[in-house]
């Protein structure tokens, strides 16, 4: 399987000359529920291909249910179509049957959408508008016809690559390893054909996950907005998978919108490091359970239930999460960020966002910080809103 589960104070919003004024808890809940919030990056059917009912309550054992996202005010959730480079246009094609089930069996909760309008409608009648993402192009098997396809079954953007590169795409991943020569990065001739294809269709050219060389040519490429559904700021943490301030800025020109990852491991440059350190003082526990047979997903889990205090310590403050966000404001302004949790789809997220019933408090903080309610609204779902209805145009 892919990846599993495993505040800023006053001060501090004084020093950077953002705070304005205290509204009561009452006042930020009314905000949430007033604001449209959409995520655009949650990986839940990976576990609903697995076997598990996202009707029914699954804390601890995933981040996603449908309590939980009510709890959490989602409006607009992009449920990811993802495999890892085994997967193939017949299994993104099962993964879009289950949640067309799963909404069929939930009209009074959940309506599929196709365009902004549909988002706004589905708010309007209390109603979580569920929307399809298909997280790597290796699924359309190098045929546009495909494409078309997953389109017409409701796809609304295609994150270009996975980790793996396709035939006509690099990856982040590929293209930060040195394995490539420069003349193998980035879009081909029938890459370029791909982005123009879904300029046309009105499906968003997602860019997390694509190596530097695939973005610029997107950049070159595209007539429409792009869309970035889950990555971070690579001057705050220089992953492989964040984006540089030029690529921001890029980004920005373009009138693309980020949607920040909420993982551990994208937001906190020491994260690794105390991975590393918690590994390392339970590494006679850890041997004796690897020659047992049991395999590392297993073991964290164990670890992590085993020591929950220290497991808790590992992750990072929901200020960090903030602060990839302050960045990109003020790089570029607020028009060009969101939220794109890839809960679900990744094995740690900050304090305080346990799961996506957490969402209000991210709202709580932006207040904290002297955002504006306008802005609030923005960075939680029009920004987004906006850059959708610019594709279908």
């Amino acid at each position: 399987m892919k990846k599993r589960q495993l505040l800023l104070s006053l001060s501090a919003a004084l020093s950077l000359g953002l705070y304005t004024h205290t509204l009561s808890a009452q006042d930020y809940k009314k905000l949430h529920q007033e604001a449209i919030l959409i995520d655009t990056h949650n990986d839940v059917l990976i576990s609903v291909m697995e076997g598990l009912d996202i009707s029914k309550d699954l804390r601890g054992k995933t981040h996603s249910d449908l309590v939980r996202f009510k709890e959490g005010g989602v409006d607009a959730q992009f449920f990811s179509v993802w495999s890892d480079e085994t997967g193939t246009f017949k299994y993104a094609n099962q993964q879009i049957d289950s949640l067309e089930a799963i909404v069929k069996r939930h009209p009074d909760k959940l309506m599929m959408a196709y365009n902004a309008q549909d988002i706004r409608r589905a708010a309007q009648q209390g109603k979580m508008a569920a929307l399809i993402g298909v997280e790597g192009g290796h699924m359309i098997e190098s045929d546009i016809k495909k494409l078309e396809q997953l389109h017409q079954r409701g796809a609304r953007y295609l994150t270009l690559t996975w980790n793996n590169s396709t035939p006509w795409a690099t990856s982040a991943m590929d293209e930060s390893s040195g394995k490539l020569k420069d003349s193998q990065k980035g879009l081909t001739e029938l890459g370029r054909q791909i982005v123009r294809r879904m300029n046309k269709l009105g499906m968003m050219v997602d860019v997390s996950h694509v190596g530097e060389k695939t973005f610029w040519d997107v950049i070159e490429t595209t007539k429409k907005p792009v869309l970035v559904s889950h990555s971070c700021v690579h001057d705050i943490n220089p992953v492989f998978r964040n984006l540089t301030d030029e690529q921001i800025k890029a980004v920005a020109k373009n009138g693309g919108v980020i949607h920040l990852n909420f993982f551990s491991g994208f937001l906190d440059p020491q994260f690794v490091a105390r991975i590393n350190a918690f590994q390392d003082a339970h590494k006679s526990e850890t041997d004796s359970l690897k020659a047992k047979g049991w395999k590392n997903d297993a073991i964290m889990d164990y670890l992590a239930e085993s020591y929950p205090e220290d497991v808790q310590h590992l992750r990072p403050p929901l200020s960090l999460l903030l602060a990839h966000l302050d960045h990109i404001v003020k790089l570029v302004g607020v028009d060009h960020v969101g939220l794109g949790s890839d809960f679900d789809g990744i094995t740690s997220s900050p304090q305080q966002l346990d799961g996506v019933q957490d969402f209000p408090v991210i709202t709580k903080e932006l207040l904290a910080r002297g955002y504006s309610e306008a802005d609030i609204k923005k960075i939680l779902g029009e920004n987004f809103l906006r850059v959708f209805k610019a594709n279908a145009g």
